[in-house]
């Protein structure tokens, strides 16, 4: 387990995805609130390498937030949702993968599939699931293709997933193998009450337990045609709600199929690395602060 800013404790569990961490993997994960991307920042510190080298696909409006600057040097990609901007959207991360994602030498690349927090989509997509005959999920929402099916076109080798050869992948020659692995993540708050990013910061809540569930997939189990992997990404997210059932059933998530019982995994990070990170994130509220009052005395 480790500490951060509000004593919120990191446990893992499932598959070790240490194991995969000097793979190309593409990192799926349920969305309840803007605390899911420091929980995840978190949780991928003692994973070698990876945090160095990932690319996060994150909402537009995290842009402006006191890091988003830091993401836009990084190479990540904000993403702006809605039915309005969805194919502009799309062909603009695909360009932007093209671009970057080699280039910068990325390795893992992180997205919602759900599109959105599950406060503001579960009634549509439970609306969509009732008129489409779909399962009824509580803790999660169903998930959008665009996104996805992007980043397996340009990042999958080819024939890796179906993908013809001569495709949209883009692969250098000899050095990448292209995208091998799907990290299902599943993120279990206490009680299902997500931890806000202001509630990161500024500590407010009590000391609580983030609970992370892993479950890698070979990129070649993945379906490239676009009605199988949406089926394929409909179950995965079904899975999640049983996994999120059994969780707040239980407190735990439940055994690996075949198994009696569930192992957790306590994180451990360096105290004086983490003292330095939570100063460096003081420092750069402190720093926004300065420039909104200083534009504030201009302007009023």
């Amino acid at each position: 387990m480790h500490k951060v800013s509000v004593d919120t404790l990191v446990v893992e569990w499932g598959d070790d995805v240490k194991a995969v961490s000097e793979d190309e993997a593409m990192v799926l994960v349920n969305h309840q609130a803007t605390g899911d991307v420091c929980t995840l920042m978190m949780c991928l510190q003692d994973k070698g390498t990876v945090v160095r080298q990932m690319m996060w696909l994150m909402d537009h409006i995290f842009k402006y937030t006191n890091f988003g600057i830091v993401s836009l040097i990084h190479g990540d990609f904000f993403i702006r949702q809605g039915r309005a901007h969805r194919d502009q959207q799309l062909v603009l991360l695909k360009e932007h993968l093209e671009k970057y994602y080699r280039s910068r030498n990325r390795k893992w690349i992180v997205l919602f599939p759900e599109g959105g927090f599950l406060r503001k989509r579960r009634e549509t997509s439970q609306a969509f699931a009732k008129k489409n005959n779909l399962p009824f999920l509580k803790h999660v929402t169903l998930p959008r293709l665009g996104a996805t099916q992007v980043i397996l076109k340009t990042l999958v080798a080819p024939q890796e997933n179906g993908t013809p050869a001569g495709g949209d992948a883009v692969i250098k020659e000899s050095k990448s193998k292209g995208l091998q692995w799907v990290i299902d993540t599943t993120i279990a708050y206490p009680r299902g009450e997500p931890i806000d990013i202001q509630t990161w910061i500024l500590g407010y809540r009590q000391p609580t337990v983030t609970h992370v569930h892993y479950r890698i997939f070979p990129v070649k189990d993945v379906p490239a045609e676009p009605e199988a992997l949406t089926h394929w990404l409909y179950q995965r997210f079904i899975e999640k709600e049983d996994l999120l059932t059994h969780f707040y059933e239980t407190g735990a998530f439940p055994p690996p199929q075949g198994q009696t019982k569930a192992i957790s995994r306590e994180m451990t990070l360096s105290n004086l690395w983490l003292v330095g990170i939570q100063s460096l994130a003081f420092l750069s509220g402190g720093m926004w602060y300065c420039i909104f009052q200083y534009f504030y005395h201009c302007l009023f």
